[in-house]
């Protein structure tokens, strides 16, 4: 298999692929993405001994993020006019301030958030430091385009009904990779290259960017798989 960010990713490249390797955001199998488990409880015998040390338990996945099951086919939608209100607007505000060109006008947005949107895996105690860490380009342009075009793609409304309810984009977040049809890809490759589809074939799932926001208009996550 061709390494993820050396086989034509559209957007990665330069100091951005050097933020991605230095926080190792999207750079693991997927055998290692975090996943909700159990915590392993070692024999206190084993334990005592020093041999076997307990095995932290992981944390679990953030809303709207977990892969939907392969036969799951959800519905794409394109018009943003049928989102609630909430979620429309928190989406018009993102591009509006991802539009001007300047990180630090999301800012305001990720302050009235209540908490900052999950941006990686790990901890990120600036989120526009971490944002403009990400981008190829010094001022942050590249990954502020990056969530422009992942916003105005099509969306799906995953986990309806449950606590994690979430509107997703892009669809191919959610959706089986393998059951894309040509005009689907062609939707995917204004995102990602070729190449990266065949990588995403591999891995079976979508593995770019994708950002979610609660249907009460929480920015929930931005950020690429793991």
């Amino acid at each position: 298999m061709r390494d993820r960010y050396t086989s034509g990713r559209r957007w990665l490249t330069g100091g951005m692929l050097a933020a991605v390797l230095a926080t190792g955001v999207g750079v693991v199998a997927p055998a290692a993405r975090p996943v909700p488990t159990e915590t392993i409880v070692v024999p206190s015998a084993q334990a005592e001994s020093g041999d076997v040390e307990p095995a932290p338990a992981q944390e679990a996945l953030p809303p709207g993020i977990a892969q939907p099951p392969a036969n799951e086919i959800p519905t794409i939608e394109y018009d943003a006019s049928k989102l609630p209100t909430p979620v429309r607007r928190l989406r018009e505000q993102i591009i509006a301030a991802a539009s001007t060109g300047d990180p630090e006008q999301l800012r305001a947005i990720i302050a009235a958030n209540g908490e900052p949107p999950m941006l990686s895996y790990d901890d990120v105690p600036d989120p526009i430091a971490y944002l403009r860490s990400l981008s190829g380009d010094e001022g942050g342009r590249e990954i502020l385009a990056i969530l422009i075009e992942v916003l105005e793609a099509g969306y799906v409304h995953v986990d309806v009904g449950t606590p994690d309810e979430m509107y997703v984009w892009p669809y191919f977040a959610r959706y089986p990779i393998d059951k894309l049809t040509p005009r689907q890809l062609v939707e995917l490759f204004k995102l990602v290259y070729a190449g990266d589809y065949e990588d995403m074939q591999a891995y079976g799932h979508y593995t770019w960017f994708r950002a979610g926001i609660s249907p009460d208009g929480i920015w929930r996550y931005f950020l690429a798989d793991q």
